[in-house]
């Protein structure tokens, strides 16, 4: 009886400090919280900029694979990621394995508008497409179809089985 006694007086001091851990960061000075708000907004902000610049290209970009050509509108994939982020001052780097490396991995379920989504289109298992998460289970894309060339809005789940990975990078 002692044993429980003093196991339940630990869960309840670990509970205690717990709960006043985590409210410590409750109590950080009003300009470190406005801050870590201000930088939450920001990234807010520049996803629905990203996003607005990517849909305003529907059906003024063409896609070519291997091409990165801003002043005729001509991109694949991970060049036309590029250039929309780079609107924003995000620097990306040209190559969806290269830009799957950039930033910090986003689990499928924590997924937020801007996040960079990536999927094997040709070679399973190997990134070789991205395109941007715009919310409400979709995401935009410059891509090459049948009967399709340009920037594309899409259903994630559509792409569930050539999905790979997420990263956040703003």
């Amino acid at each position: 009886m002692n044993f429980r006694k003093q196991l339940k007086k630990i869960i309840i001091g670990a509970a205690c400090f717990t709960v006043l851990a985590t409210g410590i960061g409750a109590l950080q000075t009003p300009s470190a919280h406005a801050a870590t708000v201000s930088a939450s907004a920001t990234s807010v902000q520049k996803a629905n900029a990203v996003i607005s610049a990517a849909k305003q290209l529907k059906g003024k970009v063409k896609y070519k694979f291997g091409v990165n050509n801003p002043s005729k509108l001509w991109f694949d994939c991970s060049s036309f990621t590029k250039y929309v982020f780079a609107k924003q001052g995000v620097n990306l780097k040209w190559g969806s394995q290269a830009q799957s490396k950039q930033g910090s991995y986003v689990a499928k379920s924590n997924l937020k508008a801007g996040d960079l989504v990536f999927f094997s289109v040709s070679k399973p298992g190997r990134v070789n497409h991205v395109g941007i998460y715009i919310g409400n289970g979709q995401f935009i894309h410059n891509t090459i179809g049948s009967n399709f060339n340009g920037v594309l809005i899409s259903k994630l789940s559509s792409y569930s089985k050539r999905y790979i990975t997420a990263r956040r990078v703003l």
